[in-house]
């Protein structure tokens, strides 16, 4: 699909068929390309975007663009799908839309040290358009965007508006601080104040610290987990 139109400080770069773009992102990041760099595929029933970062602060404050990148989604189709879908955020990543999953983010870097200021770290998207299967009864828990009410919203739009909306969340966030992104964040977090499993650990999802680290309660200890725990290994 050609045409697609990304902000100033941004480009973009498209890939076909099986690539998947967030470990081409990946590799040409490691490689040395520039910040800003959007790989994508736009696929008949799949968007799958890749964003590539070049962090100036360590990386445990540098993971707070997994949980932008979700608010400039959200804010993307807030803008192009009807106003009754609503969106929310797994604070692993995952998506969801009218309370059903329904895609997912994730992240990797040039290093898993928290204290270190990695040389690139790249945010990925993948959202479904349309169900795997046409049995949707099987999968009650799972949808697609366009089972939702969004047919309308065509791939290569929400696209140029996600990254729209997620250079404007990053240039506040340069600019505000976590503060304007903690706000917009905690009222989409999903299961905030509910009993979540996290791997296996079940407790109740008190919120996150300034790092956007989940604050899990179990029983009489709060514990606080890390957003580098969902960093994806590099091979």
């Amino acid at each position: 699909m050609t045409g697609v139109t990304f902000p100033p400080l941004m480009s973009g770069v498209a890939v076909q068929g099986p690539e998947d773009p967030f470990e081409t992102a990946c590799m040409r990041a490691a490689l040395g390309c520039d910040a800003g760099l959007v790989v994508y595929n736009l696929g008949s029933d799949t968007v799958r975007a890749a964003l590539v970062f070049a962090p100036e602060v360590p990386l445990q404050q540098a993971m707070a663009m997994l949980p932008l990148c979700g608010v400039g989604l959200q804010n993307a189709l807030g803008a192009l799908a009807p106003p009754e879908v609503a969106v929310h955020l797994e604070w692993s990543g995952g998506l969801r839309v009218n309370g059903a999953k329904c895609g997912r983010l994730q992240v990797a870097a040039s290093t898993d040290d928290p204290s270190s200021v990695p040389d690139w770290l790249v945010v990925g998207l993948e959202l479904p358009l349309w169900p795997a299967s046409d049995e949707t009864g099987d999968t009650p828990d799972e949808t697609a965007l366009y089972a939702e009410g969004c047919a309308d919203v065509a791939a290569d739009a929400l696209l140029e508006s996600w990254a729209r909306h997620t250079l404007n969340w990053i240039t506040r966030w340069e600019d505000e601080g976590t503060r304007p992104l903690h706000a917009e964040w905690r009222g989409l977090a999903q299961d905030m104040g509910e009993d979540i499993v996290f791997g296996d650990v079940k407790g109740s999802f008190l919120g996150v610290d300034e790092d956007f680290g989940m604050l899990l309660r179990t029983g009489d200890t709060t514990q606080m987990i890390p957003l580098t725990t969902l960093l994806e290994s590099q091979r």
